[in-house]
Order: C-alpha cells, then sequence, then structure tokens
C-alpha cells in the first residue's frame, strides 16, 4: 500500500529579492498518481496557478511551487487533499480541482471550518454509495452535508448549479443502502411555467415524471439502474407529486422536497407536518425561481421566516460562490442578481 508523505524540501524558504515569496517543493512517491494528479499537460497545475497565484512546476513526481506564504499553503494543501482520493481509487476532473482549491482557501478563511483536521490536511465532509462517492467541493456543501447528518429537518436554499437537490438525493440513497431507513419520497410541486398539466397527453405519471426528472437522474448516479426500478416498483423509493403527500404520515424515511420555492404556503405546512418517527425531511429551493401565479406566496419563503431558530431545523443558504456546474452558470447567477438589485434600487420611493 503506497502512502503519501509530501517533502517540503524548502522549507518557508524566501526567495532571494522577494521577501513575499515562499518557495516549496512536494514529493510524491507514487509516479504514476503523481502524473494523474498533475493532470494532462499539467492541466490541473495550470488550474491551481490561476486561481491562486502561484506558480507550479511539475518534474517528474515532483512539483515546485512559488507564491505568498498564504497561497502555497493552499496550494499544498488542494493537492494533499488530491493525492489521497487519488491513493483510495477516486479519479479527479477539473471540477474536483476546483473544489480542493476553495476548500483551501476557505480553511484560510474560517479558523473553525469543520474540514480542518490536524496537521493542516483537508477532510471533506462526503457521501458514500455503492455506486458513488460524492465529495463537498465548497464549504457551504461541507455544511449541507453534516447538516443533513444532525438535523430532522434540512432546508438547502439558493441558486441552480449549488448541488442541493444532487447532495440530499445522495444522501437519502446512502442513509437507504445502511439500512438506516426503510424508504426515499422524493417529491415537486407540480407548477408549470406557462403550462397546465390536464392539456399534456398522457396518463398522470406521464404527465409529471418531466417535472421529477431532476430527482430520477440523481437517483441513477447513486444507485444502479435495475436496482433503482426494482425498487420504485416495490415502493422502496417512491417518486411522486406534492400532491400525493396529503393525509400520509411518513416514517422511516427520507424525504425530499424539490422546487420548494414553488409551494404555496397551505402546500408548505402540509408538507412538513407529515414528518413521521425516524425520518430525515430535506427541503431544497431557489426563491429567485418563484413560478406561482402573481400575488400567491411562496411557501418556501414562509417557512424560512417561520421556523427561522426552531430546534432541530437546520438552513442551509447556497451563494453564486458556489455553483458546480460551468463556470458561467456562476457568471450568470451574478449577473440575474445585480439587475435584480438594480431593478429594486429604481423602484424605490425618492428621498
Amino acid at each position: 500500500m503506497q502512502t503519501h508523505d509530501p517533502v517540503m524540501t524548502s522549507p518557508g524558504t524566501r526567495a532571494s529579492g522577494a521577501s513575499d515569496t515562499t518557495h516549496i517543493v512536494l514529493t510524491f512517491e507514487n509516479n504514476r498518481l503523481a502524473s494523474e494528479l498533475f493532470g494532462q499537460f499539467d492541466q490541473n497545475l495550470a488550474l491551481i496557478e490561476q486561481k491562486l497565484g502561484v506558480d507550479a512546476r511539475a518534474r517528474g513526481n515532483q512539483v515546485s511551487i512559488r507564491g505568498g506564504e498564504g497561497a502555497t499553503a493552499q496550494a499544498r494543501r488542494a493537492l494533499d487533499f488530491l493525492y489521497d482520493r487519488l491513493q483510495n481509487g477516486s479519479d479527479i476532473a477539473a471540477s474536483d480541482v476546483e473544489g480542493a482549491i476553495r476548500m483551501s482557501i476557505a480553511a484560510d478563511d474560517q479558523l473553525t471550518l469543520p474540514t480542518m483536521e490536524r496537521k493542516g490536511k483537508l477532510a471533506f465532509a462526503q457521501i458514500a454509495t455503492r455506486k458513488k462517492t460524492v465529495v463537498a467541493r465548497t464549504p457551504t456543501q461541507d455544511a449541507y452535508i453534516r447538516a443533513m447528518e444532525r438535523g430532522e429537518l434540512t432546508f438547502g436554499i439558493g441558486p441552480a448549479g449549488t448541488g442541493k437537490t444532487y447532495l440530499a438525493v445522495a444522501y437519502a440513497a446512502q442513509l437507504l443502502e445502511r439500512g438506516a431507513i426503510d424508504k426515499i419520497i422524493l417529491s415537486r410541486p407540480a407548477v408549470e411555467a406557462g403550462e397546465r398539466l390536464g392539456f399534456l397527453p398522457g396518463d398522470m405519471k406521464e404527465k409529471v415524471d418531466p417535472y421529477l426528472r431532476p430527482l430520477y437522474d440523481a437517483l441513477y448516479d447513486m444507485i444502479p439502474g435495475d436496482k433503482v426500478e426494482r425498487s420504485i416498483t416495490a415502493g422502496v423509493i417512491e417518486i411522486a407529486p406534492l400532491a400525493f403527500m396529503r393525509g400520509r404520515t411518513l416514517t422511516n424515511a427520507a424525504v425530499i422536497l424539490d422546487e420548494a420555492q414553488n409551494t404555496t404556503s397551505m402546500q408548505m405546512k402540509m408538507f412538513l407536518t407529515r414528518l413521521g418517527e425516524n425520518a430525515r425531511m430535506i427541503v431544497t429551493g431557489d426563491p429567485s425561481q418563484i413560478d406561482l401565479p402573481r400575488g400567491v406566496k411562496s411557501g418556501l419563503v414562509e417557512a424560512l421566516r417561520i421556523l427561522k431558530g426552531v430546534e432541530g431545523v437546520v438552513t442551509c443558504r447556497f451563494r453564486d460562490t458556489d455553483v458546480v456546474r460551468h463556470p458561467l452558470v456562476a457568471r450568470i447567477v451574478r449577473a440575474y442578481d445585480a439587475d435584480n438589485t438594480m431593478v429594486e434600487d429604481s423602484h424605490k420611493p425618492g428621498d
């Protein structure tokens, strides 16, 4: 079994003529894994250079890093974590490198960040299923995973692309595999952006399936396809519109309500009061994407206000900096947020 002990051959030295520059050299024992760590044509090192403002140059199984003291420490932590992942048999993609960089920066920004272990190593929160292990890529994702582990009711609030729904489904799949629950229930309000279900072809299942597709997609990522189909047939996994929850008590289950910004006040109260013994409830939504008719109050927005400070309820708020899709998505979210702010300001009465 290979061990990882990156050696700093120039510990804390400062380059001549540059008092604010630190130079470290990291050595990785496994040449093949070191090559994967650096990436094809050293693309992973190039990403670290771009994000942290350091100079990283590979030679064999070593990498030389020059930059500010804090930035070089962040680069080291990120590389250390990624190498550990490779040693454990996982692949790494550009998104994993970006996640490691984000978390390494956050470790400096938040001294009490739960991802910091002894000796300065990063330990990201993760969700492990038989098919896939999902690792937090941002501090908020890390907090969200830990919140789901300790809270009976967790709200994941924020823009698209931050992993709210995906992580919730992954966590539910993990609980099911461990035998901690007997059932997964996934639900969405059937609110249509400019459409009406009655005009769509097919039976009720065929009408609502398009609205539930993101939940299916996440499930198939975590659980083998044949097992998902068997579990749905057996009722172990239930995917249904929110209206189907009325009158039920949900026990021994992980219950996820997605797109919750499109619930009415009455629907949200109905859903939250379904919580039974040994059940975990996760509610996700984006208050900036409400499709309800004009004048109808969002049940999610109201619930966040009413339940603030209630014991057993945890709220994790994602921002555009937590977007883990294409980098352009984060810029799109910021642009829309900025535009909304300008519109709101323009509608304020003058002094």
